[in-house]
């Protein structure tokens, strides 16, 4: 499921962070995220382990709306026990970027 656009503005939104925050919204959106780009290339049951907390049902759903929204990339393999394996996209990677500044705030925060 593609996150929808807000009602109440031409285009559904009213700035960037608007957009952004469509996409990465929530408890363990950005965790996922990060956990992609420290970790690339995992499948499921490893992500789940990455993320303490996090819920098989909430990680299932996270992870096909990420899909949905372009940021994560899903590989299934046909093989036996069934594999499939998740990666960030090149947007994925451009969002973590963008995410930088905030994990540093977040640190200094935590230090202070």
């Amino acid at each position: 499921m593609t996150t929808l656009n807000r009602p109440g503005t031409p285009a559904g939104h009213v700035c960037g962070i608007d957009t952004a925050m469509e996409v990465i919204g929530g408890k363990w959106k950005v965790l996922i995220l990060w956990a992609l780009h420290e970790h690339p290339c995992r499948r499921f049951g490893e992500l789940r382990r990455l993320i303490p907390g996090i819920t098989e049902k909430v990680l299932a759903s996270h992870m096909r709306e990420l899909e949905a929204d372009g940021v994560v990339h899903r590989v299934a393999y046909d093989v036996v026990p069934p594999r499939v394996e998740y990666s960030l996209t090149e947007d994925g990677k451009r969002l973590n970027d963008a995410l930088q500044p905030l994990a540093a705030w977040g640190r200094e925060r935590a230090a202070g």
